[in-house]
Protein backbone atom coordinates (compact mmCIF):
# COMPACT_ATOMS: atom_id res chain seq x y z
CA UNK A 1 0.00 0.00 0.00
CA UNK A 2 1.74 3.17 -1.34
CA UNK A 3 1.92 6.37 1.62
CA UNK A 4 -0.96 8.15 -0.25
CA UNK A 5 -3.00 5.38 0.19
CA UNK A 6 -2.14 5.09 4.15
CA UNK A 7 -2.88 8.80 4.31
CA UNK A 8 -6.18 8.49 2.50
CA UNK A 9 -7.21 5.85 4.90
CA UNK A 10 -5.53 7.74 8.25
CA UNK A 11 -7.44 11.11 6.85
CA UNK A 12 -11.01 8.60 6.63
CA UNK A 13 -10.14 6.91 10.32
CA UNK A 14 -10.15 10.55 11.76
CA UNK A 15 -13.16 11.91 10.24
CA UNK A 16 -15.22 8.52 11.53
CA UNK A 17 -13.85 9.14 14.88
CA UNK A 18 -14.81 12.57 14.80
CA UNK A 19 -18.43 11.66 13.48
CA UNK A 20 -18.89 8.73 15.95
CA UNK A 21 -17.41 10.98 18.85
CA UNK A 22 -20.24 13.96 18.17
CA UNK A 23 -23.51 12.15 18.64
CA UNK A 24 -22.06 10.93 22.12
CA UNK A 25 -21.40 14.37 23.26
CA UNK A 26 -24.59 16.14 21.86
CA UNK A 27 -26.71 13.15 23.34
CA UNK A 28 -24.76 13.73 26.87
CA UNK A 29 -25.51 17.45 26.47
CA UNK A 30 -28.86 17.06 25.58
CA UNK A 31 -29.23 14.24 28.80
CA UNK A 32 -28.21 16.68 31.13
CA UNK A 33 -30.51 19.43 29.78
CA UNK A 34 -33.35 16.74 30.53
CA UNK A 35 -32.24 15.58 33.64
CA UNK A 36 -32.27 18.77 35.01
CA UNK A 37 -35.32 20.04 33.44
CA UNK A 38 -36.89 17.20 34.77
CA UNK A 39 -35.58 18.55 38.45
CA UNK A 40 -37.06 22.14 37.59
CA UNK A 41 -40.21 21.11 36.51
CA UNK A 42 -40.53 19.00 40.06
CA UNK A 43 -39.11 21.85 41.83
CA UNK A 44 -41.65 23.85 40.56
CA UNK A 45 -44.50 24.02 43.08
CA UNK A 46 -42.21 23.33 46.47
CA UNK A 47 -42.15 26.06 49.12
CA UNK A 48 -38.92 27.14 47.52
CA UNK A 49 -38.18 26.47 44.30
CA UNK A 50 -35.03 27.84 43.76
CA UNK A 51 -33.69 26.31 46.73
CA UNK A 52 -34.98 23.20 45.33
CA UNK A 53 -33.53 23.50 41.76
CA UNK A 54 -29.63 24.71 43.36
CA UNK A 55 -29.31 21.72 45.84
CA UNK A 56 -30.68 19.55 43.71
CA UNK A 57 -29.45 20.08 40.33
CA UNK A 58 -25.55 19.35 40.64
CA UNK A 59 -26.95 15.33 41.37
CA UNK A 60 -28.78 15.47 37.93
CA UNK A 61 -26.88 12.33 36.37
CA UNK A 62 -27.75 10.42 39.52
CA UNK A 63 -31.19 11.42 39.33
CA UNK A 64 -31.78 11.27 35.67
CA UNK A 65 -35.95 11.21 35.32
CA UNK A 66 -36.25 8.95 38.84
CA UNK A 67 -38.86 10.42 41.10
CA UNK A 68 -37.78 7.97 44.04
CA UNK A 69 -34.07 9.13 43.30
CA UNK A 70 -34.93 12.59 43.44
CA UNK A 71 -37.22 12.30 46.91
CA UNK A 72 -34.27 10.53 48.06
CA UNK A 73 -31.45 13.19 47.06
CA UNK A 74 -33.91 15.79 48.44
CA UNK A 75 -33.84 14.14 51.85
CA UNK A 76 -29.73 13.15 51.81
CA UNK A 77 -29.83 16.85 51.08
CA UNK A 78 -31.43 17.49 53.63
CA UNK A 79 -30.16 15.08 56.01
CA UNK A 80 -26.17 17.22 55.34
CA UNK A 81 -27.52 20.51 56.14
CA UNK A 82 -28.85 18.99 59.69
CA UNK A 83 -25.96 17.87 60.25
CA UNK A 84 -23.98 20.78 59.79
CA UNK A 85 -26.19 22.82 61.24
CA UNK A 86 -25.90 20.83 64.18
CA UNK A 87 -22.14 21.07 64.38
CA UNK A 88 -22.36 24.72 63.98
CA UNK A 89 -24.76 25.09 67.36
CA UNK A 90 -22.25 22.97 69.27
CA UNK A 91 -19.69 24.93 68.57
CA UNK A 92 -21.42 27.82 70.05
CA UNK A 93 -22.46 26.05 73.50
CA UNK A 94 -18.68 25.94 74.00
CA UNK A 95 -17.96 29.03 74.47
CA UNK A 96 -16.49 30.84 77.48
CA UNK A 97 -19.17 33.94 77.94
CA UNK A 98 -21.89 32.36 77.75
CA UNK A 99 -25.07 33.14 79.44
CA UNK A 100 -26.59 30.34 81.93
CA UNK A 101 -29.81 30.77 80.31
CA UNK A 102 -28.30 30.64 76.82
CA UNK A 103 -26.41 27.75 77.34
CA UNK A 104 -29.64 25.98 78.09
CA UNK A 105 -31.86 27.30 75.22
CA UNK A 106 -28.51 26.09 73.01
CA UNK A 107 -28.56 22.42 74.83
CA UNK A 108 -32.11 22.32 74.15
CA UNK A 109 -31.76 23.41 70.75
CA UNK A 110 -28.99 20.93 69.74
CA UNK A 111 -31.32 17.87 71.01
CA UNK A 112 -33.90 19.49 68.83
CA UNK A 113 -31.01 19.08 65.37
CA UNK A 114 -30.18 15.72 66.76
CA UNK A 115 -33.74 14.77 66.86
CA UNK A 116 -34.11 15.88 63.54
CA UNK A 117 -31.12 14.41 62.26
CA UNK A 118 -32.20 11.07 63.69
CA UNK A 119 -35.55 11.31 61.83
CA UNK A 120 -33.79 12.09 58.38
CA UNK A 121 -31.91 9.28 59.17
CA UNK A 122 -34.64 7.08 59.44
CA UNK A 123 -36.23 8.42 56.39
CA UNK A 124 -33.21 7.79 54.57
CA UNK A 125 -32.94 4.17 55.69
CA UNK A 126 -36.83 3.42 54.70
CA UNK A 127 -36.77 4.77 51.09
CA UNK A 128 -33.88 2.58 51.09
CA UNK A 129 -35.80 -0.62 51.31
CA UNK A 130 -39.02 0.42 49.40
CA UNK A 131 -40.58 -2.67 48.72
CA UNK A 132 -43.61 -2.45 46.24
CA UNK A 133 -46.17 -4.74 48.79
CA UNK A 134 -45.16 -2.41 51.95
CA UNK A 135 -44.53 0.91 49.97
CA UNK A 136 -47.01 2.54 50.97
CA UNK A 137 -47.02 2.58 54.47
CA UNK A 138 -43.38 2.97 54.30
CA UNK A 139 -43.79 6.19 52.71
CA UNK A 140 -46.24 7.24 55.48
CA UNK A 141 -43.52 6.63 57.45
CA UNK A 142 -40.90 8.54 55.83
CA UNK A 143 -44.00 11.19 56.05
CA UNK A 144 -44.07 10.95 59.57
CA UNK A 145 -40.38 11.24 60.03
CA UNK A 146 -39.88 14.56 57.85
CA UNK A 147 -42.76 16.15 59.59
CA UNK A 148 -41.33 15.29 62.85
CA UNK A 149 -38.06 16.28 61.54
CA UNK A 150 -39.30 20.32 60.50
CA UNK A 151 -41.23 20.35 64.37
CA UNK A 152 -37.87 19.94 65.77
CA UNK A 153 -36.31 22.58 63.85
CA UNK A 154 -39.08 24.76 64.97
CA UNK A 155 -39.02 23.68 68.59
CA UNK A 156 -34.85 24.92 68.39
CA UNK A 157 -35.79 27.93 66.39
CA UNK A 158 -38.98 29.05 68.95
CA UNK A 159 -36.44 28.08 72.35
CA UNK A 160 -34.09 30.88 71.28
CA UNK A 161 -37.01 33.73 71.20
CA UNK A 162 -37.81 32.26 74.25
CA UNK A 163 -34.80 32.47 76.19
CA UNK A 164 -33.96 35.57 74.74
CA UNK A 165 -30.58 34.41 73.07
CA UNK A 166 -28.05 36.97 72.30
CA UNK A 167 -29.02 38.52 68.39
CA UNK A 168 -25.04 37.29 66.74
CA UNK A 169 -25.94 33.77 68.11
CA UNK A 170 -29.68 33.56 67.20
CA UNK A 171 -28.73 34.83 64.11
CA UNK A 172 -25.77 32.35 63.38
CA UNK A 173 -28.42 29.49 64.11
CA UNK A 174 -31.41 30.79 62.53
CA UNK A 175 -28.77 31.46 59.01
CA UNK A 176 -27.97 27.67 59.40
CA UNK A 177 -31.29 26.27 60.59
CA UNK A 178 -33.78 28.24 58.17
CA UNK A 179 -31.25 26.38 55.17
CA UNK A 180 -32.17 23.19 56.65
CA UNK A 181 -35.93 23.62 57.40
CA UNK A 182 -36.42 24.80 53.72
CA UNK A 183 -34.64 21.96 52.13
CA UNK A 184 -36.35 19.36 54.93
CA UNK A 185 -39.93 21.29 53.81
CA UNK A 186 -38.98 20.63 49.92
CA UNK A 187 -38.11 17.14 50.84
CA UNK A 188 -41.45 16.83 52.19
CA UNK A 189 -43.21 18.67 49.36
CA UNK A 190 -41.80 16.15 46.98
CA UNK A 191 -42.15 12.79 49.20
CA UNK A 192 -46.11 13.47 49.47
CA UNK A 193 -46.08 13.26 46.20
CA UNK A 194 -44.28 10.45 45.37
CA UNK A 195 -47.44 7.71 46.29
CA UNK A 196 -49.64 9.57 43.88
CA UNK A 197 -47.62 10.02 40.97
CA UNK A 198 -44.89 7.52 40.97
Amino acid sequence: MGSSAISVLVALIGVLFIFMCTPTTSTTLTTNKTNTQFIKTSCTNTTYPALCLQSLSSYSNKIKSNYQKLVYTAVSVAFKSAQSASSVVSDLTRRQNIKRSEAVALKDCVESIRDSIDELRQSLKQMKSLNGTRRYYQMSNVRTWMSAALSDDDTCLNGLEEEHVSGQTRDTIKESLVNVTQLTSNALFLCNRLNYTH
